[in-house]
C-alpha cells in the first residue's frame, strides 16, 4: 500500500509540473500573438497612410503643377497647336524613259 501511495504521489507532482509548464507555454503563446497583432496594426496603418499618399502624388492637380513649375510646360491651347497635314504617300509607277 506504501509503494502505491509513493506511485500516485510521484504522478501527481509530474501531472502538476506538467500543467504548470502548459500553463507557461500557453500565456507566452498568448503574449507572442498579441504582440504579433500589434505588429499587424501597425502594418494597417502605414499602408493606409501608403494609400492616401499614393492618392495624393497621383492627382491632376498636382502633376500639373509639377509639370508648368519644374518643367516649365503649358497646357495645350488651340491658338498655339500646329496641325501638320502631310499627302498621303503614293508609290510611283517607273516610266521606261525614266531608267537609266
Amino acid at each position: 500500500m506504501g509503494r502505491l501511495n509513493l506511485v500516485v504521489a510521484v504522478l501527481l507532482m509530474l501531472s502538476a509540473i506538467s500543467l504548470v509548464t502548459s500553463r507557461y507555454q500557453a500565456r507566452q503563446t498568448f503574449v507572442e500573438l498579441e504582440q504579433a497583432r500589434t505588429i499587424a496594426r501597425g502594418h494597417e496603418v502605414d499602408w493606409r497612410q501608403l494609400q492616401l499618399e499614393r492618392s495624393e502624388l497621383s492627382r491632376n492637380a498636382r502633376i500639373d503643377r509639377i509639370a508648368r513649375e519644374r518643367l516649365q510646360m503649358v497646357s495645350i491651347v488651340p491658338d498655339r497647336t500646329a496641325y501638320i497635314n502631310q499627302a498621303p504617300s503614293v508609290p510611283t509607277v517607273p516610266q521606261e524613259g525614266d531608267r537609266k
